[in-house]
């Protein structure tokens, strides 16, 4: 095989060469010879500082991984074993509903739903006029009876009169009977002597028992008039009785007229409204439901494994959803006397042959702060998540001391 070679080329080879060095050349060491390229050598040299990354990157990840399972371990041990917590939890509030104590007609509802009221507003009228009518029979009855009793009472004071009287025919008697008695013995002893005629005599005799006799019917007067005033004395007392029972009526009869009128018991939030213009309520009907939002509070029910350390005051972290997951410090109040379950409609009852133990829960009352409550955010039902630091419970009893 030939190589045909151009002078032009060589001579262009030439111009192109650079000048010799002025030193004397260096022998070349030797240099293993490159592998001849594959098709995989682009792709390692392109992996190969990628690889150096995510090496970077694990050993960060796992750093970083370290780190915050260190930290998460050091917040358990100095925090997290002594906080109990529960999502079981709501808002509470000793709401009321608002029933009817007598029978009629709304003839007016004062109020509408989610409006404030004080204690003492007016919430809704039922219809009084069959009450009205009522108290007016009643009191007129009353007065009946007061004028019953101020005639026994003057009957009375006529009575003593005549007493008074009779016992006055009881003297008068008294001193008849001793004249005539006189008369008689004298009338007597002339007699006996021949010195008076029998005629006198017996005339004396008869005054002297007509005498004993007046006595006799004088005195069963003063009896018969003592008898009266006793019977008036009682007929006093027994309609002074039944005045009492009347204003009884009276009294009952006010009080009927004024549920007519149902007013807030306490300052709340009125809900739920039922009654209605026109509509016919019996006794126990529900009317409307009234909220006081100024005493809310938190009922966290806590397993009862959870409770060992809990005690009443120590502080709590009660964090609330619907006002944007804010966390309010609170304090443990209060503990129900009894598992919920106790309390429900149909109570558990466990004595059978086949059972399965069951972790009961207790309800416990955290008192949520002033302030709080005062902005009028919290709602009855509103789930929250409440955590308890049992640390916190000594401090608090040594405060107290």
């Amino acid at each position: 095989m030939s190589i045909n070679v151009r002078p032009s080329d060589i001579v262009t080879e030439t111009q192109k060469a650079p000048p010799a060095p002025s030193h004397p050349p260096v022998e070349a060491k030797p240099t293993a010879r490159a592998a001849p390229p594959t098709s995989d050598a682009p792709a390692t040299a392109e992996t190969g500082p990628k690889g150096s990354r995510k090496k970077i990157v694990l050993r960060v990840a796992l750093l970083a991984a370290l780190i915050a399972g260190g930290y998460k371990a050091y917040e358990y041990v100095t925090v997290g074993q002594f906080i109990v917590s529960t999502d079981d939890a709501y808002v509470r509030a000793d709401m009321a509903v608002l029933a009817a104590k007598v029978s009629g007609y709304v003839q007016d509802v004062a109020v509408r739903d989610n409006v404030s009221v004080k204690a003492g507003d007016l919430l809704t009228r039922i219809d009084d006029g069959d009450y009205r009518n009522a108290l007016d029979t009643a009191e007129a009855r009353y007065q009946t009876q007061k004028a019953t009793i101020d005639r026994i009472g003057d009957q009375a004071k006529a009575q003593m009169a005549a007493i008074e009287q009779a016992k006055a025919q009881v003297a008068s008697a008294k001193a008849d009977l001793v004249r005539t008695q006189a008369d008689f013995e004298r009338a007597n002893s002339l007699a006996k002597l021949d010195f008076g005629s029998q005629q006198r005599l017996d005339t004396a005799r008869a005054d002297r028992d007509k005498s004993a006799a007046m006595l006799a019917s004088a005195n069963a007067s003063v009896q018969s008039a003592e008898g009266a005033l006793a019977v008036y004395e009682g007929q006093k007392v027994e309609a002074q009785r039944q005045l009492a029972e009347i204003a009884t009526s009276v009294d009952k009869a006010k009080r009927d007229l004024s549920f007519t009128e149902i007013r807030a018991p306490f300052d709340g939030v009125v809900g739920n409204r039922a009654a209605q213009p026109g509509q016919y309520v019996q006794p126990g009907t529900r009317l409307l439901a009234l909220v006081p939002l100024d005493s809310v509070y938190v009922d966290a029910n806590l397993k009862e494994t959870q409770l060992a350390n809990i005690k009443v005051g120590q502080k709590a972290s009660v964090t609330v959803d619907a006002m944007g997951s804010r966390h309010i410090e609170a304090t443990v109040e209060s503990f129900s006397p009894a598992t919920g379950s106790m309390f429900s409609l149909l109570p558990p009852e466990n004595a059978t042959g086949n059972f399965t133990k069951i972790v009961q829960r207790v309800p416990v009352r955290i008192k949520l702060p002033a302030d709080v409550i005062a902005e009028g955010k919290l709602r009855p039902g509103l789930s929250v998540v409440v955590e308890i630091d049992t640390r916190s419970g000594d401090q608090n009893v040594a405060a107290r001391k």
